[in-house]
Parts: C-alpha cells; structure tokens; sequence
C-alpha cells in the first residue's frame, strides 16, 4: 500500500512560498498518497499532527528549524516519522543530518524510506533539535529581524552578532553536568544536541544528534577582536586549543546565573534561568540520506580506535 503523508509548510519561513503543489506531486510520485496543509503560524503544526495521526503514516515538515521544534512534541505523541523539508534561513537539523536544501532532493530521501532515530534535547520542558543559548546569542536575537534574515540569510546571524557584542555583559553561572559542578564567568552558554546551529556554526566537530550526549560550551569575557580571532574555531567546533572556552559533556546539565537570563533553543525565545536540560534519547524517528548513516558509521569507527 502506497504511504499516507501528512505534507505541512510553513508559508513564513523563508522558502516557505515554494510551490506547494509541486512538493505534492514529487512526493506523489515517489508512489505516495499525500494530505497538503499550508500554515502560517508554526504553532499550528503539533496540532495539525495530532488531528490527522491516524490517518497517515509520516509527517513531513516543510519549513525551518522553529518549525521542526514546534512539530516536536506532537511526533513524540503521534510516533510518526519525519521527513524534512528545508525551507528555512538557517536550517541546521538538515545540515546536521546531511539533507540537501533543494526540495526536490529532500523530497527523495524522503521517498527512499530511510529511518533513523535521533535524539531531543529538552530545556525546562521545551524540546529542541539542535541548540539552546543563554547569553550574548539571545541577545543576538533582538537584531535579527524576519526582515534581515530575508535580506542577508545566514549573514545575518553574524551581523547581530556583531551588533549585540557593543551592549551585552558578562555573568556569572554555575553549571551541574552529571554532577560536575563548576562555576564561570560567561558572555555565553551554549548547550548542543545535534552538530550545528546558527546557520552552520558547528558546536563540537564530534557532537552528533544520536549520541545521546549535549556538548555545552562557555565563552569567557573577551573583547570583540579576540572573539572575531576565534571565529573560524566556533565555525568548525574545534575548541581545546583555545583558553576562552569552558568545555562539558554530559546527559544531564543545571545551569543557573547570578541574573535571570533569558534562554533561545534553536532560534526561538523558549525559557529563563535557571535551565535544566534533560537528553531525551531516541526521541523522534526521521528520514535521513544514505551518506548520513554512512559517515556515523566511520565516526564511530574512528572514535573506538
């Protein structure tokens, strides 16, 4: 029997006003039934998910990374697979998971009926994909306007970087990774599930999303030359050779700061401190590219040595 997929697209994310109907028929053509919805508030996803979970075997999301968020906790309800349309500014699960951002090829990985589980975070039960941020990255967000994502795409992220650096102070946090503690002094906290973030900043070059481990990192006071100095490090995710930066692994992270700060998770205004951050493994299944698979597989491989 041909697969029933419930197709939702964001029509505000920044692809969102692709084609509708030529997405449907791709996937039609693959050999499956398809029930399209076209949203404008990525709000209405989970509930759009719940409504018609039995009636379908596959939600696929067409959209960016705060539409993916917003699907999460209707996929842990309903169990329904994932397939991923990149439509979005940034769009770092896909970037983590190696899915190309042209439709059409995310459309057949799609078709190609690939699943692999991956994992969640959760922050203050808020889930998220990829990252969550207390710091000068939330305050980044106060610059980045829907507007300058549609004018500079992934520039953008840099440019309110650069922008909230003139105004941000540091503070004070403790933070408990699996009942290590340690005490910093940060501009910002940066708490990793999946690989990438921000537009294709990578939070560790070994952070994987079915580890089943957060990758957190702190960044000490610097001034805005250091920083830029560093900036092909926090590009790749390669840390160790670099003093400004508190490194942790873990499954189970508390952070609380010397003043209430507000916390992001992938791109969107979730919480405040204190944050408890709890790894939900296995979380949501999801179509992924044969060369994702294979490039975990010699990850791993390398990694037993």
């Amino acid at each position: 029997m041909p697969k029933r997929a419930l197709l939702i697209v964001n029509r505000k994310s920044r692809s969102g006003t692709s084609d509708l109907n030529a997405v449907t028929e791709r996937l039609k053509r693959s050999g499956m039934d398809v029930l399209p919805w076209a949203l404008d508030r990525p709000e209405q996803i989970p509930e759009m998910i719940r409504r018609h979970a039995a009636d379908v075997d596959l939600a696929v999301v067409g959209g960016g990374d705060g539409s993916l968020n917003a699907a999460a906790p209707a996929l842990i309800e309903t169990r329904l697979p994932l397939g991923v349309l990149p439509m979005g500014t940034a769009n770092d699960l896909a970037r983590t998971l190696q899915i190309p951002v042209d439709i059409d090829q995310a459309s057949d990985i799609i078709a190609g009926g690939l699943l692999h589980r991956i994992d969640l975070g959760r922050v203050n039960d808020r889930y998220f994909f990829n990252a969550a941020h207390i710091g000068l990255g939330v305050h980044a967000r106060e610059h980045l306007s829907t507007d300058v994502k549609r004018r500079w795409g992934v520039f953008g992220y840099a440019r309110s970087l650069f922008k909230a650096l003139s105004s941000f102070r540091p503070f004070h946090a403790d933070i408990v990774c699996d009942g290590r503690r340690k005490r910093v002094r940060s501009i910002q906290i940066s708490v990793g599930n999946g690989r990438h973030y921000g537009g294709g900043m990578t939070i560790a070059e070994e952070a994987s999303i079915d580890d089943r481990l957060f990758f957190l990192y702190s960044i000490e006071p610097r001034s805005i030359w250091e920083l830029v100095r560093y900036a092909p490090a926090f590009r790749a995710g390669k840390f160790e050779d670099y003093h400004p930066v508190d490194i942790e692994r873990g499954r189970s992270i508390r952070i609380t700061t010397s003043r209430t700060m507000r916390i992001s998770a992938d791109g969107e205004a979730v919480s405040h401190t204190p944050a408890i951050f709890e790894m939900i493994a296995g979380a949501v299944t999801v179509y992924v590219p044969p060369a994702y698979l294979e490039s975990r597989k010699e990850e791993i491989h390398v990694a037993q040595g």
